[in-house]
This record gives structure tokens, C-alpha cells and sequence, in this order.
């Protein structure tokens, strides 16, 4: 007999859409609320049942969406007990029938029901690792229906998350972790060559639920092979490769690739791989005298290095791979003599250091490191490309976990880099401070680091001192602007503010709103083109609103098609696209304009057309990206999907929409300043700080107001920085820019000047706050 199903706080919190703080107060205040059933004193669980209806009581339980129905069968469904793989081959099956067939399947009788799901599903059971033997039983019919309905309602990728929940897990103890798709993407495009077809046979030996083949097979790949230790993550990724990369051939199995490679002959065009990260028990006794460890047998802790070995020898002559690696790899002195063999081979071709939050686990900076499977008869290059995407400005070298980096910026100069080096690697132009070309010769010293800050920062900077200034003049110069049309928009009248309380509306939900006719819900087809189709680099076809476009504030930068589909979606101007993926807890809502019209909706979108009689697309976007709203209606801890049905907007006129959709307008331009500024901000900095740093630029002669003439606009700067020093709480520091100011003012204006009062005004508040001394 089934156990009763209990929920979490957490789980009580997602099913009521709110707080976890929200939850801990019912239970302190009222007596009535659900007494626990089970858990620990610390975690304690209660009575599914018992919660639903304490909350329905009281109006707190929204209208649930298919997923969560989902997510309560398999609850109260032995299932949830053993592993869900059982569940996967149901699942494929319906993403190859028609919605209206399966939707007549849910209205069969149990013992029917339960007998089409064996009968569909049964052909796709063998290529699924732990699915043999498939059997579904009448008991079963309510969980069967519930995920049928959450397959057509919410598609068959989001049915397999549902089912992921639980299973599949990431952590620092497994050293496994999920690799982020904006990563699976770059590392994807790594292997593609411009003019050369996209390698046809892509292998990752520790694929995890299958992301970085999912990436290889949306850049053309149409032979997918992967093997994953756990079997439930293997069969998530079989499954997801049935789902979304329709059209190619692809073999996952279960099992230790190290100990038990399923695939020994196997020797593919390119490897993807994000390896465990810390393993020592890899089989370093076991596999002692293995023919792979072409450069040597790795030490017992370094077994990133025997993954890399691990792959190289499942490639072709000639094949490619790129892998996700830790930084310790390319530094650690016991793995030194593998890198120095590694380098000497010729199969290390590129190292690329990306900014610690990029990918899990994130406090730390993962390396993507390009590799060649050497041909015998090949010339040994002389030189590997270095590229540092922290110190080159396209992330702030302090970053931290819960800042957010500039990835388009990240991925363009790791991708220019690379493809210029392969064009030319003997002749490559260094990018200071970025990228540069590394003899051989030069990185078999005593230490073998391959930590590109150490090679990329040492490099000089040749320029032409006369072509450096006009260059630094002509930043300055657009950055002025952009700093004056920044001011311009963060200044104006101060919003007034509501009154003694903050304003409450009647609410309701985006699945009301589409039930009443107010929008509409749109998604791209699930679906991977197929090689039949590729995609044009130059053409006026329309091109691709991807989810990076959106979160960048960017136009739409995805390779335009050259055939169109039945299912694609057509962006009009007017509409609201919001990213189904959480980045860091945050997220914007895109309105669509003339730019953005005719173009092409881009996956892991949604995309929300407002009737624009009755709602106002900038109030509309502005409501929805609102982070508590968006905390509420997201699930999932490593990747947070957005749930865009459970999101709420306030119930208003359409006047006062309008005006709130005008404030949300304005906001929406103050970003886009601020995003130019700081863009200019930076490039200024690197340009000025490269010529210094090489010898092309000398300091400016600091003349104070007792020695000559001092411009108005050193003096503005001088107080400008002051002002900010002291706005962000850095009183000492402010104080020791403020005080020289303030005696050059005096010497040139005057006590009585404005200029020189207001800064006398500001010291003497310090002063008087104890924040600085006379």
C-alpha cells in the first residue's frame, strides 16, 4: 500500500506560492495548521493531503499547474520510492504522437489506460538505461494521467525535469555538477571550424542527463554517444536526447567509463566533457598499466588528468575535444610531468579561464581547455592560445557568486580568440590583456602552468603611442556621452510615494489571463532542426530572439534559418518574452519593437501576446519580471524554471496600466544607459591601462591649484570622485580626495564660491560625525 504523501516547508511554500518565512509564520500562529507526520525535529514533514486542505481553506492554494500535479502523483505513488526511470520511455512516446491522441488516452478506463502506455511506450524502453522490462499496472492510472496531461500542457522537456526532480542531483560531494547550457553552447561551438562541417560523431563519457550532447547536436552533430555512472542520470539523458535532439542517433549507457567503458572501440570526430572534479578513486590501482594513459599514468589526485587521457584516446586521428576543467588541473605541481607530455604531443592547443559564477561550483573559476588528438604525420605546433576572460575586462576579476558577468561578452572573446588562432597560430595578434599565443617552449618550464592569467598578463603591449591616445580620446569623448544621457534619465522629479501604506490591488494569475482571452502563451517547437536545414550567416532572413538577447538587452543574434517551419513563431511588436530560465534569482521581461518584429522566437522563451485593449505590454513586462512574483511562481534549486501561469498582475484600467507602463519604459531605458556606460567605462579603463602598462601613454601632470592653472574639468573630476567614494560609505577615502579639493578651491575662487561651500559644508558634516579629523 502506498505510504501517504508528505511535503516539506519548502514544498508547502512552492505549492502556496510564497515565502519560507510565510510558511514558518502560520505554523507559529495558527493552532489549526497541519501537525508534522513525519521528517526530523529540524526538517519536519507533513500530511500532503492535510496541507491542501488547511490552505484551501483559507483561499491560499492557487490553481495547480500540470507539473505539480505530476509532482503529487509521484508522491503518493510507490514510484517516487524506486527510481522514475520506468516513467522516461512514456514520456518520449508521447513527444512523437499528436496531443489529441494522448488527450483521448487520459479519458480511457484504468485497466485501457494503462495497457496503450505499455503498447506506445514499449519500442522506446530498450534505449533508455534501466527501463527494460517495462510494465505499467491499472493501480497506476492516476499517475499515468498526470504525466500524459503535464506532457501536452506543459511539454515533454518540462515533464522531464518534473520526473529529474529528486534524482537527479548536483553537489560538492558527488563532484558532479550540471553544466550550465550557455557553457554547453560555447563548448559546442569550440569544436565547430568555419568553412568545415560540424563534426558528425560526438562522445561525452561522463554526460551526466546529457546537456553538452543536447549542445553538440544543435550545432549539427547527428551521432550521440554518452555514459553516465548513475543510472538514473543515464537515462535522464537518453531520454532527453529522444526528446530534443530528434533526428540523430544516440546511445547512452550506464556505468563506470573508467573502470567499464561501454564504447572501447569507439573513436569519435569530437569529445565533449565535463568530468567529476576531486575523484580519487578513479581506479588509479586498477587501471595501472592501461593503454590510454598515452602521456603516463596520472597521480591518484589528479584524476581531471586521467579523464582528459580518457577522452583524447576515444578520438580520431585528428579529432577534436573540449573539456571543462578545474583550475587546479593546469597548476598543480603533481600533475606536471602529464602536462609537460600533454604539451609536447601537441594536443593541447587552447586554455580559456572563465569567471568564477560562469558555472558550478561557483566559487571558483573553471578553465575550458581545447584539445587535438595529434596526427602522426602532423606538423607539432610551437605555440598554445592563452585566453583570460577575467582579467580582460569581460567580467570584473572579483567576482563572486551572486554577481552577474557579462557572458555574451565572455563567450565573444573567448570564441574571436580561439578562431583567429586557428586561422593563423603562428602569426596570432595578442589582444592585451586578454588573449595571447604562448610558445612551447615557454610553458615547459619548471612549474608546466597552464593558468592563462599568468601567461596573458605578462604579455606586452605593442601599439603606436600617437594611434593610442586618439583612440583614448575618441572613448572618453562617446563616454562623456553616455554618462550625460545617463544622468539625464536618473534625474527628473522624484516619484512621489504612495501614502502611509503601500498600495494593494486585486490580482490575477497569467492562467486566468489566457482563459479570459487578455494573452496569449507561446513557445518555439521543443524540436532541433535538422542538418537538412542549416542555418545562413548572412541573409535577410529573419534571425533568432535567443534567451541571452533577451537577459543582454541585445537584438536578436541567433543564426537565421534557411528553411522556416509550420511551428515557428513569428515576434510581433507589442509583445512580452520572458526567459523560462532564472539567472541568480533574476530575470527581465523583454517588449518586443520594430527591431524586434518578424524575428524569430528563440527556445527556453515564453512568450506572452497581450490583447491591447484590455492590457499594456510595459505594465504588463514590468509586473511579471518583478522578482517576488518571479520567486513565487519558479521551482528547482540548480536550474530555476519559471513557471509563467503562476505569475500575478495587478487588476487596473487601462489608463493606469498605461501610466505604470510608461514608469517601467523609463526603467527600461535607464538600464540600457547604464549598460552603455559601464561597457565604455571599462573599454576607457583597459585602453588607458594598456598604454601605461606598455610604455605608449604617459600619467597627466597633476598641478595644483598653488603651481598653475588647474581645468575646470580635473576639478569636477576630482569632486565627482569624492562624491561617489562618500555615496558608497568610503568616508576615509573620500575625505583624502576632498580635502586637497577643497584648498584648491579656495586658492582659485575663493571662500565664497559655491563650489568651495558646498564641499566646506560636506567636511563639516564630517567633521561633526566623527568621519574625519581637522
Amino acid at each position: 500500500m502506498p505510504q501517504p504523501a508528505r511535503v516539506t516547508a519548502a514544498e508547502i511554500s512552492r505549492l502556496a506560492g510564497v515565502t519560507r518565512a510565510t510558511v514558518s509564520n502560520w505554523r507559529r500562529r495558527h493552532p489549526d495548521f497541519p501537525i508534522p507526520s513525519g521528517g526530523t525535529e529540524s526538517s519536519p514533514a507533513y500530511d500532503l493531503d492535510a496541507v491542501r486542505a488547511w490552505l484551501s481553506a483559507r483561499g491560499q492554494l492557487p490553481a495547480s499547474s500540470p507539473a505539480d500535479d505530476l509532482r503529487t502523483a509521484l508522491r503518493t505513488s510507490a514510484t517516487d520510492l524506486a527510481h522514475r526511470s520506468r516513467l522516461l520511455p512514456l514520456v518520449v512516446a508521447t513527444s512523437r504522437i499528436a496531443d489529441i491522441e494522448v488527450e483521448k488516452a487520459v479519458r480511457l478506463p484504468d485497466d485501457q489506460l494503462s495497457a496503450w502506455a505499455q503498447k506506445t511506450s514499449r519500442s522506446y524502453a530498450d534505449h533508455i538505461p534501466g527501463a527494460g522490462g517495462l510494465t505499467y499496472q491499472p493501480a497506476e492510472a492516476e499517475l499515468l494521467g498526470a504525466l500524459l496531461r503535464c506532457c501536452v500542457e506543459e511539454g515533454a522537456t518540462q515533464t522531464l525535469e518534473v520526473l529529474a526532480e529528486g534524482e537527479v542531483n548536483d553537489g560538492k560531494a558527488s563532484g558532479l555538477y550540471r553544466t550550465p547550457a550557455t557553457v554547453a553552447d560555447l563548448m559546442a561551438e569550440l569544436l565547430a571550424a568555419p568553412g568545415e562541417p560540424y563534426p558528425n560523431r560526438v562522445f561525452d563519457p561522463a554526460c551526466g542527463v546529457g546537456g553538452l550532447l543536447l549542445a553538440a547536436a544543435s550545432h549539427g552533430a547527428r551521432e550521440l554517444y554518452g555514459q553516465d555512472l548513475v543510472p538514473a542520470v543515464a537515462a535522464q539523458a537518453a531520454a532527453r536526447l529522444a526528446v530534443q535532439a530528434d533526428g540523430t542517433a544516440a546511445q547512452v549507457m550506464a556505468g563506470d567509463s573508467m573502470r567499464e567503458d561501454a564504447f572501447p572501440a569507439l573513436l569519435a570526430d569530437a569529445v565533449l566533457c565535463a568530468p567529476p572534479y576531486g575523484h580519487r578513486d578513479w581506479g588509479h590501482e586498477d587501471l595501472a598499466y592501461d593503454p590510454r594513459w598515452m602521456f603516463g599514468l596520472p597521480p591518484k589526485g589528479e584524476s581531471e588528468l586521467a579523464w582528459l587521457q580518457h577522452c583524447l584516446a576515444h578520438l580520431a586521428r585528428g579529432g577534436q575535444a573540449v573539456l571543462l576543467m578545474p583550475p587546479g588541473a593546469a597548476f598543480r605541481p603533481s600533475g606536471r610531468r602529464i602536462r609537460a607530455e600533454m604539451i609536447r604531443s601537441g594536443a593541447l592547443r587552447a586554455v580559456i579561464a572563465l569567471p568564477p559564477g560562469t558555472a558550478p561550483p561557483l566559487h571558483i573559476g573553471l578553465q575550458l581547455w581545447r584539445l587535438e588528438r595529434p596526427h602522426p604525420q602532423a606538423t607539432l605546433p610551437s605555440t598554445v592560445l592563452m585566453v583570460d576572460t577575467v582579467g580582460g575586462g569581460t567580467a570584473g576579476a572579483d567576482d563572486v557568486p551572486g554577481r552577474r558577468s557579462d557572458w555574451p561578452a565572455i563567450r565573444s572573446a573567448a570564441l574571436d580568440a580561439w578562431r583567429d588562432f586557428d586561422r593563423r597560430p603562428d602569426s596570432y595578434d595578442p589582444v592585451p590583456g586578454v588573449a595571447r599565443a604562448v610558445p612551447v617552449v615557454d610553458l615547459l618550464d619548471e612549474a608546466v602552468d597552464l593558468s592563462p592569467a599568468r601567461h596573458v598578463l605578462a604579455a606586452p603591449v605593442p601599439a603606436n603611442p600617437d594611434e593610442l591616445a586618439e583612440m583614448a580620446y575618441e572613448l572618453k569623448s562617446r563616454l562623456r556621452l553616455a554618462a550625460t544621457g545617463l544622468v539625464a534619465l536618473s534625474g527628473g522629479q522624484t516619484w512621489p510615494p504612495a501614502g502611509a501604506d503601500a498600495r494593494s490591488w486585486r490580482t490575477a494569475s497569467v492562467a486566468d489571463l489566457l482563459r479570459g482571452g487578455a494573452l496569449t502563451l507561446l513557445r518555439a517547437p521543443a524540436a532541433i532542426r535538422s542538418s537538412s536545414s542549416p542555418a545562413l550567416k548572412d541573409s535577410e532572413a529573419p534571425r533568432t530572439l535567443t534567451a541571452r538577447d533577451v537577459v543582454s538587452r541585445r537584438p536578436a543574434s541567433g543564426a537565421a534559418e534557411k528553411s522556416r517551419s509550420d511551428e515557428d513563431v513569428t515576434i510581433e511588436a507589442g509583445d512580452v518574452i520572458l526567459p523560462e530560465l532564472l539567472h541568480e534569482g533574476v530575470s527581465t521581461a523583454r517588449v518586443a519593437d520594430t527591431r524586434d518584429a518578424g524575428q524569430l522566437l528563440g527556445r527556453h522563451l515564453h512568450l506572452l501576446r497581450p490583447d491591447p485593449t484590455r492590457l499594456d505590454p510595459w505594465f504588463l513586462a514590468g509586473f511579471l519580471a518583478a522578482e517576488d512574483n518571479l520567486s513565487a511562481a519558479s521551482s528547482g534549486t540548480t536550474v530555476v524554471r519559471v513557471d509563467p501561469r503562476r505569475l500575478r498582475i495587478p487588476l487596473l484600467p487601462l489608463a493606469e496600466q498605461q501610466r505604470y507602463g510608461r514608469a517601467f519604459h523609463q526603467l527600461h531605458a535607464l538600464r540600457v544607459a547604464a549598460d552603455i556606460a559601464n561597457r565604455l567605462a571599462d573599454e576607457t579603463a583597459r585602453t588607458l591601462a594598456a598604454g601605461l602598462t606598455g610604455g605608449a601613454l604617459l600619467p597627466l601632470t597633476h598641478v595644483s591649484a598653488a603651481e598653475g592653472e588647474v581645468s575646470a574639468e580635473a576639478l569636477e573630476l576630482r569632486r565627482n570622485i569624492g562624491m561617489l567614494l562618500l555615496a558608497e560609505g568610503n568616508v576615509a577615502q573620500a575625505v583624502a580626495e576632498l580635502v586637497p579639493l577643497h584648498e584648491d578651491l579656495l586658492l582659485l575662487y575663493g571662500p565664497d564660491h559655491d563650489e568651495t561651500q558646498e564641499i566646506a559644508d560636506v567636511l563639516t558634516r564630517l567633521r561633526r560625525a566623527g568621519g574625519a579629523t581637522s
